[in-house]
């Protein structure tokens, strides 16, 4: 079972759904749960031998609308107004960032990983190492078998919620198989569900980027090198990991909840 969880202080809300939900009760807590994925349910690649599911989870009663609004400013500046980051294509220099020169696409990635580290949220990333001999039933059963670990090692923080809603693109309908069978299994409360559209969400692209940085973070892990496209963007091994993945290993969301760094407002 391989896990990597981190933790951003200050808590967040996704920019469209209101900060703070008031009924005759008072006031609700809602917790937002971003869903990405990374590989598939297909044969064994030895070019791709991972299996990502990242999560990202944001408070709603702070807001970020003005790192959402700092973020559109300054890729508007660029020439990319209402521009969708798509991370992995976004270093390869493919789809829509063919004729992109490598300095426009690395302050796109710089500029979403700031917005990243100044909204407050919490990540978490499954991680199933397939093998030729692993199936679609075996990446099922490690994927459901790490979610209800993480859940469980974290349910005290989960469970001060009253609403948790969990956006997710439905790209993959394995993913939204796992995700409804376990949330509705562990929780109380009633999860809701919505299908999402990433242009619509700056926090689903959050966590595209997570995801993504967790695939190469993990290759290097088993001792494979950067590929060539990202090796020129970003110029190292090193300033990868002190740049960007260093930040990441410093939060992890364990460490973040033994050491009760929770900032709750």
């Amino acid at each position: 079972m391989s896990i990597w969880a981190g933790f951003m202080p200050r808590s967040t809300t996704a920019g469209v759904i209101p900060a703070i939900l008031i009924i005759a009760r008072g006031f609700v807590k809602e917790l937002s749960i971003f869903v990405d994925e990374s590989g598939d349910f297909g044969k064994y690649n030895e070019n791709a031998p991972f299996y990502i599911v990242s999560f990202v989870f944001h408070e709603q009663n702070n807001p970020i609308q003005n790192q959402i609004n700092i973020l559109n400013n300054s890729l508007e500046e660029l020439g990319l107004k209402n521009h969708t980051i798509h991370t992995a294509p976004l270093i390869r220099r493919e789809k829509n960032y063919k004729t992109f020169d490598i300095s426009i696409r690395r302050k796109i990635f710089h500029k979403l990983f700031c917005f990243t580290k100044h909204v407050n949220i919490s990540h978490a990333s499954l991680i199933v190492e397939k093998s030729p001999n692993t199936n679609s039933m075996d990446i099922t059963k490690q994927l459901s078998k790490q979610l209800k670990f993480l859940i469980n090692e974290h349910l005290e923080y989960f469970t001060q919620f009253d609403n948790i809603i969990i956006y997710y693109d439905n790209g993959q309908y394995q993913i939204t198989n796992i995700l409804v069978a376990i949330f509705n299994t562990l929780f109380s409360i009633e999860c809701e569900f919505r299908q999402v559209l990433p242009a619509n969400y700056k926090l689903f692209q959050t966590t595209d980027l997570i995801c993504t940085l967790t695939l190469i973070k993990s290759k290097l892990e088993q001792g494979k090198k950067l590929t060539n496209s990202e090796q020129m963007f970003f110029g190292s091994v090193g300033k990868l990991r002190k740049t960007y993945l260093k930040y990441f290993e410093k939060i992890q969301l364990v460490q973040r909840i033994k050491s009760k760094t929770f900032i709750h407002n």
